[in-house]
């Protein structure tokens, strides 16, 4: 039996990412990742088991990696106000570092595999946001609302303004995501999030 190479698993997770970002999981298929890889179909099926097992564990990795940006130095005791700047920085940083990630797991999200991970993801930031907020509101610097209205106010806002980094505004093509502007958001964030 052949030993792993991290090198190639590294490789074909990032063809992966590469190919899905451009051509969509519709597009996508082990022998064209093989042949984009240079590698031979075969060696692929020493790694995974199919495509979904494939799919799943490059989802999954990127998902840590997100998480371990997103989470890092973060403390669920901070006050409501200094853990929500620090989610939004870390997770503005992680979307600049990594754009075509983050266009991966925007593919991903509106796929039927989603539905698979979705459970995993919740899951692990539950385990450290949870009590965050279960505090904030504990503490009154968090209205009490459905989970799907929180992440909304929360974070809809910083996910649409990185879209117009790299996208261009709607009224100003060269709108740039500063400091300034994300911080202005944010208080306007926390500000709606308040009972």
């Amino acid at each position: 039996m052949r030993t792993r190479d991290t090198d190639k698993e590294d490789l074909v997770r990032q063809k992966t990412i590469e190919m899905i970002v451009n051509d969509g999981l519709d597009g996508f298929s082990m022998q064209k990742l093989a042949k984009v890889a240079n590698i031979s179909p075969a060696t692929l099926y020493i790694y995974y088991k199919d495509k979904e097992d494939l799919l799943m564990k490059v989802v999954l990795s990127v998902v840590d990696d997100m998480m371990s940006t997103t989470l890092e130095g973060f403390d669920p005791e901070f006050p409501f106000a200094k853990g929500m700047e620090m989610q939004w920085r870390n997770r503005l940083k992680y979307f600049m570092e990594f754009p075509l990630e983050t266009q991966f797991m925007e593919q991903v999200r509106y796929s039927p595999m989603y539905e698979k991970i979705h459970e995993a993801i919740g899951a692990k930031f539950g385990r450290v946001l949870g009590p965050f907020v279960h505090k904030a509101i504990a503490n009154k610097e968090l209205r009490e609302v459905p989970f799907e209205v929180y992440w909304a106010v929360a974070f809809a806002p910083l996910y649409q303004l990185i879209k117009f980094h790299h996208q261009g505004g709607k009224k100003n093509k060269d709108f740039k995501l500063t400091e300034d502007v994300m911080l202005l958001a944010l208080e306007m964030v926390i500000k709606g999030l308040k009972p």
